[in-house]
C-alpha cells in the first residue's frame, strides 16, 4: 500500500480528462493536479520552451511527496517525456505509448490516424512508436490547433456549426484514407468525442490518450488503501475561470479550493 499522491500536470484544463479517468479507475488515490493556465497553449511552443516549462511543472509537483507523475499533456509527452523520465527517480507516465499500445490492440485494418497539437504532430513520435511496433502499419497524422481553444470556449456539442465545420476540415483527409482507429492525442479532444465519432462513423475506434495513460498508471503503481482519495488543484493563472470550466472536463464540480502558484520561478 502506498498512500502518496499521484502528480498530474497539463498546460491547462485538458489534463482533467485524465484526472476523471483516474477518479473512475483508482478512486482511493489522492492526486495533485497542476494546470499551467498562465502559459497555455504549449502546442505552439518550441521544443526548448516546452522542456523548460515541463521541468518547472515537475519541480512544483515534486514539492509534494508524490509517488509518480502522469504527464496529461500530449505535447509534453511527445517532446519532453524522455528528458523528464531521465531526471526523475519516480515513474513518469506520458500519454503517447499507452495510446499507441491501445491502438495496436484495436486496429483491424492497420490504418491508424493520429490527431494532436502542432507540437505533438511535428515531433513524429506517434508514427515512430507505432511503426517500430508494427512496421506494416499505415499511419496518418493531422494537427488540429483550433480544437483546444474551441473546447475551452465550450464549443463541443453536436449541432454546433463551428465545431462541426472545423472537425470536417481537419478530419476529411483521415476519413478519406480509411483509418479504422483514431488516436485523440491531446487530452482536450475527448470532449469532442461525440462530434468526431459522428463524423468519422461507427467503424472507427477512438483512442483517448489521456484515459490510456491513467489506465497505464493503474497497472504499474502500488495502489493506495481503501476509501476516497483527495484531489488538490493548482493553476498558474485565473483560478476562477479554471473552476468554472473544470466541470466540463471532470463531469463534476470541483469542491476543493483551486490554488494559484507562481511557476516560472521554479
Amino acid at each position: 500500500m502506498d498512500n502518496r499522491p499521484i502528480g498530474v500536470f497539463d498546460s491547462g484544463l485538458g489534463g482533467l480528462t485524465t484526472v476523471r479517468r483516474l477518479h473512475e479507475a483508482m478512486p482511493a488515490e489522492s492526486i495533485i493536479y497542476f494546470g499551467d493556465t498562465g502559459r497555455v497553449p504549449y502546442g505552439t511552443r518550441s521544443p526548448e520552451t516546452i522542456i523548460r516549462y515541463a521541468r518547472q511543472d515537475v519541480a512544483f509537483l515534486r514539492s509534494f511527496d508524490i509517488k509518480a507523475i502522469v504527464i496529461a499533456c500530449g505535447t509534453v509527452s511527445t517532446v519532453a517525456l524522455d528528458t523528464l523520465a531521465a531526471e526523475c527517480d519516480i515513474p513518469v507516465i506520458g500519454v503517447v505509448w499507452p495510446a499507441c499500445a491501445q491502438a495496436l490492440r484495436v486496429t483491424r485494418s492497420g490504418r491508424v490516424g493520429v490527431i494532436g497539437t502542432s507540437g505533438s504532430i511535428r515531433s513524429g513520435v506517434y508514427e515512430r512508436m507505432l511503426l517500430t511496433a508494427r512496421p506494416e502499419l499505415r499511419v496518418f497524422t493531422r494537427a488540429c490547433p483550433l480544437f483546444v481553444p474551441l473546447v475551452e470556449n465550450g464549443r463541443v456539442q453536436r449541432g454546433d456549426v463551428v465545431i462541426e465545420t472545423i472537425v470536417r476540415e481537419y478530419l476529411s483527409a483521415l476519413k478519406g484514407e480509411g483509418v479504422d482507429t483514431l488516436i485523440l492525442g491531446c487530452t482536450h479532444y475527448p470532449l469532442l468525442r461525440s462530434v468526431i465519432a459522428s463524423y468519422m462513423g461507427p467503424d472507427v475506434t477512438l483512442v483517448d490518450a489521456g484515459a490510456a495513460a491513467a489506465d497505464a498508471a493503474r497497472g504499474m503503481l502500488v495502489p493506495a488503501g481503501r476509501g476516497r482519495g483527495r484531489t488538490r488543484y493548482f493553476v498558474s493563472d485565473d483560478p476562477a475561470s479554471f473552476r468554472q470550466l473544470a466541470a466540463l472536463f471532470l463531469d463534476e464540480e470541483i469542491t476543493e479550493p483551486v490554488e494559484q502558484v507562481e511557476i516560472a520561478s521554479l
